[in-house]
């Protein structure tokens, strides 16, 4: 058999061989479940992931898109921060089966002192098997820690937080953020669930992480407050996840991929160059036009018309993808034909 040829077609293949014969009623039920807990508005203070089967099915239905939409988000913060950063270290808070280690491995592939901080002892053991299978996981610790008022993280370069936030209650959310704020030397990257719900607990980390002196490397083009109203929209993003037939067997799907919407923010001690603005929404192609919602520095808020006129600008807005900084490098702002 060949090797898989990314970090993603790795976790797919090590998820594959490790999930064999999980029988699929079983890992239903309990994706049932679990999509009841990360898509609900009810936070708990025990462990959503409660035994290996509960394990399993959330290793084949979340880990692929967790770490597709964390490493949209640590791309984007590396665009942010000079060319040859990278981090020393990393601790993942409410890590689980490992995700976000294997993104921040995939996105800055060195080896690492990596920290899996999680309350869930049979997330922990399967996020440790999985590892096997990455050689930058060799030598990863994986620790039993209740995510909460009373969570404790040592000093370390870059702490992720991923769709972890949902579950907390609003004290132990404040705690964990700011616990993290304290223990970043570098940088921290929070993702939630690209709903109004998960927006708003972004929104919220964000300005716990501005008010411990840390400044926003992305998506935002700036530190200011947020110009969306609130209630009247939320800022997520999509990234595209490629299906395993695995995957699509546990989720009850046919398609070969699915889009997976989050929210994030990343925020930095280092100088950091945040993009000029950003797509918000998926740019519209008209008849030789592009419309192009926006998030800039100075303005909030905007909508962007690029029309064949703009020349080089009118193509790369044609190839623009949500999400994507705008203008981009090297694009000549005022480009006419």
């Amino acid at each position: 058999m060949n090797a898989p040829h990314s970090p993603a077609d790795a976790l797919r293949t090590a998820l594959a061989e490790l999930l064999d014969g999980l029988p699929p009623s079983q890992a239903a039920r309990a994706v049932d479940r679990l999509i009841a807990n990360y898509r609900g508005r009810t936070p708990t203070d025990a462990p959503v992931l409660r035994d290996r089967s509960d394990v399993a099915a959330y290793a084949a239905y979340r880990m692929p898109a967790t770490f597709e939409a964390v490493r949209s988000a640590l791309d984007a913060l590396a665009a942010a921060l000079p060319a040859d950063w990278a981090p020393e270290s990393h601790t993942d808070i409410g890590g689980g089966t490992g995700a976000a280690t294997w993104a921040v491995g995939a996105t800055w592939p060195a080896p690492r002192p990596v920290t899996v901080l999680d309350w869930a002892e049979p997330a922990l053991d399967l996020g440790r098997e999985l590892a096997s299978a990455n050689g930058l996981l060799d030598g990863a610790s994986w620790r039993r820690s209740r995510i909460g008022a009373a969570l404790h993280v040592e000093s370390t370069a870059l702490v992720t937080i991923s769709y972890v936030l949902g579950e907390l209650a609003e004290d132990d959310r404040r705690s964990v953020v700011e616990t993290a704020a304290r223990s970043a030397t570098d940088a921290i990257v929070v993702v939630e669930p690209g709903t109004p719900e998960g927006y708003g607990r972004i929104i919220e980390a964000r300005d716990r992480l501005l008010a411990a002196g840390l400044r926003i490397a992305a998506p935002c083009p700036h530190s200011a407050a947020c110009p969306i109203e609130p209630g009247t929209d939320w800022c997520h993003f999509s990234a595209r996840v490629s299906r395993s037939s695995l995957h699509r067997r546990v989720k009850g799907g046919s398609l070969p991929y699915e889009d997976e919407k989050f929210s994030y923010v990343a925020a930095v001690r280092p100088d950091a160059v945040p993009v000029p603005s950003r797509i918000t929404r998926k740019p519209q192609i008209r008849k030789g036009q592009v419309l192009l919602d926006l998030c800039t520095a100075d303005e909030g808020l905007r909508r962007e018309t690029v029309t064949k006129r703009h020349g080089a600008r009118y193509k790369a807005a044609r190839d623009a993808e949500w999400g994507d900084a705008w203008p981009p490098p090297h694009t000549d702002p005022y480009d006419k034909p």
